[in-house]
């Protein structure tokens, strides 16, 4: 049976989704939507899909269509992501979730409510080094799990680059931030490998609020760019995660976890990608030393490209897409699914509030 899906995006979900869903067997991306006609048309040619969309609630309705790939704006996706849903479909969304706690609410209950499967492009947690660290942690390599640190701390703005296509990110009323966008991707990895989070306390805010090119050009942000939140796990594991976009040569991605008998740390140069993400790993008595990924997390068959993939985050995306198809022929649970979205943005709530409020919050307290 071919599944048709719908692309809503043709700038990100056009570049590195697209050929994820086109590396999967019996997956045909049949259309695609933007805001305008003129634009969906010259989308749909650019990129040989059959029919071109400027209605996203259109494309929710169209009985010819199965899967829909939302990956528009936050503050865009809440109804069409309900449409979608009341329209029968399984949704592939963007991250974050939800523009907010509210918005995510009513999706994570449209969701509940349809029977359909529902993804996140969360795809982090399955970058082939995030997945053995995983692994290894499951099988305790570092035995009880004691403390540890993340920081995800990219320079995205600082310095401003006009053409960057995500400038708008400095817009308020957007749903995003250092913490909503980067936080996301973290906590999903974070709540995936340690399970869920009991209490935090958080610092959320802004440290630029005015972004300058290097011609002088500037754009006065009214988003937060910076947290650092201490992380209390049910397990018993206190983490303390930094996030920002604004950190100058910031150094990217750093997951580093000890235990009773060792030590866990992955990083990355940028955003983790299956190439660029590192592990290494040590134990009482040894040293920190390079673990060499397995070829069985390097491919998956059935997957039509790997690792090597020419946009890297491509490979990650298309196991959360199998994962989806998976689910909706009842061969196990969808990953990351809206459930999984829910508890990731009841923690960024939590984290609000903490911020907010100057106080440890119970996450039990939140929903």
């Amino acid at each position: 049976m071919t599944r048709k899906v719908g692309i809503i995006s043709a700038n990100w979900g056009a570049f590195a989704h697209l050929p994820a869903w086109r590396s999967l067997p019996g997956v045909e991306v049949t259309g695609i939507c933007t805001s305008r006609r003129e634009t969906a048309e010259a989308a749909a040619a650019k990129f040989g899909i059959a029919r071109p969309f400027w209605s996203a609630e259109e494309m929710a309705n169209d009985p010819d269509i199965d899967i829909i790939d939302c990956g528009t704006r936050p503050s865009l996706r809440h109804k069409m992501v309900i449409d979608c849903f009341k329209g029968g479909k399984h949704v592939y969304n963007g991250i974050p979730c939800a523009a907010n706690i509210d918005d995510a609410r009513d999706m994570h209950a449209a969701w509940k409510a349809s029977g359909k499967v529902g993804v996140v492009d969360a795809l982090t947690q399955w970058v082939p080094a995030l997945r053995l660290m995983k692994e290894m942690v499951d099988q305790g390599y570092a035995g009880d799990l004691f403390g540890g640190t993340l920081h995800f701390n990219m320079c995205l703005f600082n310095p401003l680059i006009p053409q960057f296509p995500y400038n708008w990110f400095a817009q308020g009323g957007l749903g995003v931030s250092a913490v909503r966008n980067l936080g996301s991707h973290a906590l999903h990895v974070l709540l995936h490998m340690f399970g869920p989070v009991a209490a935090l306390v958080a610092d959320d805010r802004q440290l630029l609020p005015v972004w300058t090119a290097a011609s002088g050009e500037t754009i006065a942000s009214q988003t937060n760019d910076f947290a650092n939140v201490t992380l209390r796990f049910v397990s018993g594991l206190t983490l303390q995660m930094q996030i920002s976009w604004n950190a100058a040569l910031g150094e990217g991605w750093l997951l580093d976890i000890f235990g009773s008998k060792g030590r866990i740390v992955s990083t990355a140069p940028s955003f983790p990608t299956p190439q660029d993400t590192k592990l290494r790993a040590g134990q009482l008595g040894g040293a920190l030393e390079d673990v060499a990924i397995p070829d069985r997390l390097k491919s998956t068959e059935g997957v039509g490209i790997d690792w090597t993939a020419p946009v890297a985050p491509s490979y990650p995306m298309a196991l959360i897409m199998r994962s989806m198809l998976d689910a909706i022929d009842g061969k196990g649970r969808a990953a990351p699914d809206f459930e999984q979205a829910w508890d990731v943005e009841r923690v960024q709530e939590a984290i609000r509030l903490s911020s907010l409020e100057r106080r440890w919050v119970q996450l039990e307290d939140v929903g």
